[in-house]
């Protein structure tokens, strides 16, 4: 299991939670929900991350690591901002900014997975 690279992101990222659910309409406005899966799964989160102003060469560590795991189709372990513990990412985008001579942006969105 890979482990992604100790670079931190800038503050200002962002957490959305996704709780898997099973939501039916009816007809006449109600709506029944029903969580799907294990108690500890139902929850995932995705963060919205941003590395801003690092150098090119840890830009070019972040991004060789990234389509490395775009190549293998692998998760990666990654302790979000304000966690205490590493969880299971995939990370499906991400795109690099140049600000300025050896300076860049690189901005990338974390899903997690959940796998044994």
């Amino acid at each position: 299991m890979a482990t992604f690279p100790s670079i931190n992101p800038s503050f200002g990222q962002r957490k959305v939670s996704r709780p898997n659910a099973n939501i039916v309409k009816f007809a006449d406005g109600y709506e029944q929900r029903q969580m799907i899966g294990i108690a500890a799964h139902k929850n995932g989160k995705e963060y919205i991350l941003k590395f801003e102003n690092i150098t090119e060469t840890e830009s070019d560590t972040i991004e060789t690591f990234l389509d490395a795991r775009a190549i293998d189709q692998e998760s990666f372990d990654f302790t979000a901002p304000g966690e205490l513990a590493a969880q299971k990412f995939v990370c499906s985008n991400w795109s690099k900014t140049i600000n300025f001579a050896n300076r860049a942006t690189i901005s990338a969105t974390f899903r997690e997975v959940f796998e044994p």
